[in-house]
């Protein structure tokens, strides 16, 4: 069963970058569509970002010119680069399959607050 482990998270001003990591282990998602989902504590788990394996990318309107989603397959990771971070993007920050075929990691808290 594939593990997947996020890291990269932390406290950011208003304005300011991050930079998520993905990897996974005990098998390929090189032809899996992958994405980064988020969520606060009393809402449901919300997908913002997907990439197909050829990577072409999807984005959720709320952070749409702001996240960047990228794959390398041979490393068997997922990346999430956000910029101009708004405190409504206060969350904690997973990946899986846009399907959730994997085990949830532990994901990693991202804050944004002055």
């Amino acid at each position: 069963q594939v593990q997947v482990v996020e890291s990269g998270g932390g406290l950011v001003q208003p304005g300011g970058s991050l930079r998520l990591s993905c990897v996974a282990s005990g098998g390929s998602f090189g032809f899996i569509t992958m994405g980064w989902f988020r969520q606060v504590p009393g809402n449901q788990r919300e997908l913002v970002a997907r990439i197909f394996p050829p990577g072409r990318t999807f984005y959720v309107d709320s952070v749409k010119g702001r996240f960047t989603i990228s794959r390398d397959n041979a490393k068997n990771a997922v990346y999430l680069e956000m910029d101009s971070l708004k405190p409504e993007d206060t969350a904690v920050y997973y990946c899986n399959s846009v399907t959730a075929d994997y085990n949830w990691g532990q994901g990693t808290q991202v804050t944004v607050s002055s």
